[in-house]
């Protein structure tokens, strides 16, 4: 079963290229991409790789989780389905909102 990783952080000279070069120290990468703004093309300073495995990806995280690449420490770790992120984004606005309130004097 192969694992999506999400990887943030990324300079923007950052290419798919070198995100699929980068992560096939770690294993087989099955695709790589860095999400690129539809209006002016340029990277947005993110993207996602998938890993053959599920090990793979793993040692992958532990590989360049907050390693420096282009200056930047990177973030990685495994990419959530949209809908959970869609559903826990909605989740932490109305939390967000709560925790205003939260601090009492």
């Amino acid at each position: 079963m192969s694992m999506k990783l999400y990887v943030g952080n990324l300079s923007f000279q950052t290419s798919s290229e070198d995100l699929q070069q980068l992560f096939g120290q770690a294993g087989t990468v099955e695709s790589a991409s860095v999400i690129e703004d539809r209006e002016t093309g340029r990277s947005r300073g993110f993207g996602f790789v998938e890993m053959s495995t599920n090990e793979e990806g793993q040692a992958a995280i532990a590989q360049f989780n907050g390693k420096e690449i282009n200056g930047r420490s990177l973030t990685v770790n495994e990419a959530r389905a949209r809908e959970e992120r869609g559903g826990g984004g909605r989740g932490g606005f109305s939390g967000g909102g709560g925790g205003n309130r939260e601090p009492r004097w």
